[in-house]
């Protein structure tokens, strides 16, 4: 039996979803100027971001598969600190915050790791990785040459190395890590800290050498990354704008090809094509690159103008920001567009194009590594990268850079260069590829199943608004959202009493002479995720002013979150703790919903299409699968995002919960016409 919760007053619909050379352990990991060196064996390795919090450990194994069959030698994750640790000395690393199971999943199945411990991520992450309790510590300044900051910086990545260690899964130990990362793209920082920046990047390095993984350290986006410690790329043309390893002795890595942006809500998707994701990683190859990590894309989203920078990513499989991992304003889907989209199935063209890529570029491999690189001019935007081994072993990439297609002469033959496009060839004469010409095209189709029509099959349960009187949480002033609610809810109250004898206002506003108890619902969307100075970052009210008086410093009462998350109303056991009623077409705003019904047979995914909904958050079987905000429209008039994933482990129980945005006229003919399905969804490749 499945139940379903949720708070809002609109219609939704209900979906479910189908997933349609072996490398052991690592060994001894070096590094020179051309590549990584494993096992006295030099590499080039492709890479693809695969987030053990944003899919479920049932998926892991499917995921890391079709990631394998792509073409990938390396799976690459961040940790998450506010995850493991959301309470200071509490850790928690079960379920989907199972790091290891899923380090030794991808063990199991013959690829390498890239660890990226941070432990600040960004990552679109709330308030980017961190855990909230170390904006609390007095005299803390994050990611800076800070006492307090280092020192549980450093106690977290020691936990997080010391237990890689004990499960033996670095390369050194015989395990699949072959890097390591430390901190993340603080060169978007660094000066705002001043000399403290400087001085924090080289005592991050040293911290991080001195644990003694027995693999390469590297920071991304760090051009001044302190020997040993590689610095890397981040972005979506790293052949043409990275400035190249700090020091001939490291090699050229990629650590985020950025594919694509990730979604906010009320901005519109941007969908980078695969003929030019293929592009730039054969101009990077061609460069002497030798890893490539598809991942993220940085961008300010213009729909907002803040006072942060949020990162935009893409990864080789997004997943889902489950609970309330999104920072702000990010949707929960994350990102479907990627080559393996967030239910798991390989979306094309991209999976496929970018899968033939890397099998050209590993044909050829041995000139790449070992040969000697010449490049010269073909033309006035054409250019010819040649590796010569010996005289039978050479490889080449013929680039167009132009924008028309053109014939050209290498070698006294012709070839015939499309715009925009690299044809690779392994042996100097056959083109095995070329990144322009796409041959691999799918479709995902959805399937009906089931079909909700009575308002009979929904309850719901009216939310408490709180009084002054009601409140335990006093102040004679507004508190910081941020420091009061300590990231527990998206929700607090901030109320007063104020008695008035006569009261003017433009808009109508019920109020009575004598008493008025007057509650304010503050909720963020996520925790700002970037940018220095994150401890300063504050939410909820600031100031209030009434017939002139300003209330902001007066006595004020507070509650941390709405009474049915403190109930866990979402839980059959916190379901039995309050009075449910019969759906009525007049329903308010603050109201929570739940129904029930049969999960299908099978184990597919179930997706809900919430698009005729409002703003809230959503429960299934007691687990949260994040928020939703679908009356907020992009400039095309269409929500960001309808589609959500549920967990796959379990038969759906949904909960929605209660949020002060309606679109009551779309739920009173919903309900009525049977728009209320569930759904299940395949992939059509050719």
């Amino acid at each position: 039996m499945v139940k379903v919760w949720w708070s809002c007053c609109f219609s939704f619909a209900l979906f479910l979803t189908a997933f349609i050379g072996t490398i052991n352990g690592g060994g001894n990991v070096t590094y020179d100027g051309r590549s990584l060196i494993i096992d006295a064996k030099h590499k080039i390795l492709f890479s693809g971001s695969i987030h053990y919090p944003r899919s479920t450990p049932q998926m892991w194994p499917n995921l890391i598969a079709k990631a394998k069959e792509g073409g990938l030698d390396v799976i690459q994750t961040y940790v998450f600190w506010n995850l493991h640790e959301p309470r200071q000395g509490q850790y928690d690393f079960r379920g989907r915050h199972n790091i290891v199971r899923f380090i030794k999943e991808i063990q199991a199945q013959g690829l390498y790791v890239t660890l990226r411990i941070g432990p600040y991520i960004e990552s679109e992450c709330s308030y980017g990785g961190l855990p909230i309790w170390l904006h609390d510590i007095p005299g803390i300044v994050l990611r800076s040459d800070n006492e307090q900051f280092k020192f549980h910086m450093q106690r977290f990545t020691a936990k997080i190395v010391n237990m890689m260690k004990s499960a033996n899964l670095y390369a050194s130990q015989g395990g699949p890590i072959i890097l390591s990362q430390i901190e993340n793209e603080y060169d978007n920082v660094e000066e705002a800290f001043h000399e403290k920046g400087l001085s924090y990047i080289r005592w991050a390095a040293q911290m991080a050498v001195g644990l003694q993984t027995g693999v390469p350290w590297v920071m991304c986006k760090q051009d001044n990354a302190p020997d040993p410690v590689i610095n890397t790329c981040n972005g979506m043309q790293c052949g043409t704008t990275f400035k190249g390893p700090n020091s001939p002795n490291k090699p050229s890595l990629w650590t985020e090809n950025w594919t694509s942006f990730f979604q906010v809500f009320g901005g519109a998707p941007y969908i980078r094509t695969a003929e030019d994701i293929a592009y730039n990683v054969a101009l990077f190859i061609a460069k002497r690159g030798s890893y490539v990590n598809y991942y993220m894309v940085s961008s300010l989203p213009s729909l907002f103008s803040f006072s942060f920078i949020y990162p935009i990513i893409k990864q080789y499989h997004g997943g889902t920001n489950f609970d309330r991992i999104a920072s702000a304003f990010v949707t929960t889907a994350y990102y479907d567009d990627a080559p393996l989209d967030e239910y798991g199935l390989v979306r094309q063209p991209k999976w496929g194009h970018l899968k033939e890529l890397h099998a050209a570029i590993k044909s050829c491999s041995q000139p790449l590594l070992y040969g000697t690189q010449t490049s010269f001019s073909l033309g006035s935007q054409q250019t010819a990268y040649v590796f010569k081994r010996s005289s039978t072993e050479c490889a080449a990439f013929l680039e167009n850079s132009g924008g028309r297609s053109v014939t050209i002469q290498f070698q006294n033959i012709p070839y015939q260069l499309p715009r925009k496009s690299i044809s690779i060839l392994p042996d100097c004469k056959n083109v095995v590829f070329n990144t322009a010409k796409v041959s691999t095209h799918n479709a995902r189709a959805m399937q009906s199943h089931l079909q909700f029509q009575s308002a009979k099959k929904w309850k719901v349960y009216k939310e408490v608004i709180p009084i002054f009187d009601d409140t335990s949480l006093r102040a004679n002033t507004l508190l910081d959202q941020i420091s009061t609610a300590k990231d527990t809810s998206d929700y607090m109250w901030y109320t007063f009493s104020h008695d008035n004898v006569s009261f003017v206002m433009e808009n109508k506003l019920n109020l009575i002479n004598g008493m008025n108890n007057i509650s304010f619902l503050s909720a963020t969307v996520g925790l700002p995720n970037s940018g220095a100075y994150l401890e300063r970052r504050v939410a909820g009210l600031r100031r209030v002013k009434l017939q002139g008086r300003d209330f902001t410093n007066q006595a004020w009462g507070y509650q941390v979150g709405l009474l049915g998350e403190k109930l866990q109303i979402y839980t059959a056991s916190g379901s039995r703790k309050v009075q449910w009623e019969s759906f009525q077409s007049s329903t308010k705003p603050l109201t929570w919903y739940k129904t029930t019904f049969d999960a299908p047979v099978g184990n597919d995914p179930v997706v809900l299409n919430l698009g005729s909904m409002g703003k809230g958050y959503t429960w299934v079987n007691g687990q949260g699968i994040g928020r939703y905000w679908v009356s907020f429209h992009t400039p095309q008039g269409t929500p960001s995002q309808i589609w959500y994933v549920s967990h796959t482990s379990i038969p759906p129980k949904i909960y929605w919960e209660p949020t002060s945005s309606t679109r009551r006229r779309n739920w009173e003919s919903t309900r009525d016409h049977s728009k209320h399905s569930l759904h299940t969804v395949k992939d059509h490749t050719s």
